[in-house]
């Protein structure tokens, strides 16, 4: 089976995504993107199994639901991690809302493993079921991840200072920014001042910003709320 090549609102840097796990996300993050499509139960689909990932690719496996989660079976995700230690020659990455289950695998990822999280704000709201974004904080600070990803998006409002300290206590390599594309929610979304301020203070560290289009909409004044 070929590798679905990256679209839509997909970060600039993948180049495919890979889901042998798909099906209902126990998270229920009101805004995801997956809502806009019927869902069926959580289920492993054999025939990714067949799948040749190639060489030189950046894959997110995941895309479409939290393989991670606690309701995914570990022998699924076994199975996957197998899959991708046969095809060394790409990178990988891995995004959960519930960091501290990729513990539980340490020695089965493949060589080039980019650990992700979502920490759309650092403040704690109702629009999932996910663990609190403090515990995100804590569990992703394990250093045997060698690679970190922080994801930022939808932006939802927040306060400049305790975000960044969460970001800090991560050292992520790298760092997404993103708002709401899909405006399935009324989010509480921060002033374009804010969002600069946070750039600026990640700009003075070793951690490169990426900032994806969908951000001019507030940039550019497109929202005053969270002043």
């Amino acid at each position: 089976m070929p590798l679905n090549p990256q679209a839509g609102n997909m970060y600039s840097f993948v180049t495919h995504t890979w889901n042998p796990i798909r099906g209902l996300c126990r998270h229920d993050c009101g805004y995801c993107y997956m809502k806009r499509h019927p869902q069926k139960a959580l289920h492993f689909v054999e025939k990714e199994m067949r799948t040749d990932l190639g060489k030189g690719n950046f894959i997110f496996v995941g895309s479409s639901t939290d393989v991670f989660a606690d309701d995914v079976p570990a022998e699924w995700i076994t199975r996957v991690l197998g899959h991708c230690r046969n095809y060394p020659g790409n990178t990988y990455l891995f995004q959960s809302k519930n960091p501290k289950r990729f513990g539980e695998f340490i020695k089965e990822y493949p060589p080039d493993a980019v650990f992700a999280t979502t920490l759309e704000t650092n403040r704690e709201n109702d629009l999932a079921s996910a663990p609190s974004r403090l515990s995100r904080t804590i569990w992703m600070q394990n250093e045997w991840m060698k690679r970190k990803m922080i994801t930022i998006e939808p932006i939802m409002d927040f306060d400049v200072h305790d975000l960044m300290l969460m970001v800090i206590r991560i050292w992520p390599e790298f760092v997404n920014i993103g708002a709401d594309s899909n405006k399935m929610l009324s989010l509480p979304e921060p002033s374009a001042v804010k969002v600069k301020q946070l750039i600026a203070a990640l700009q003075k560290t070793a951690i490169k910003t990426i900032e994806k289009n969908n951000l001019s909409r507030i940039l550019e004044g497109g929202t005053n709320v969270g002043k």
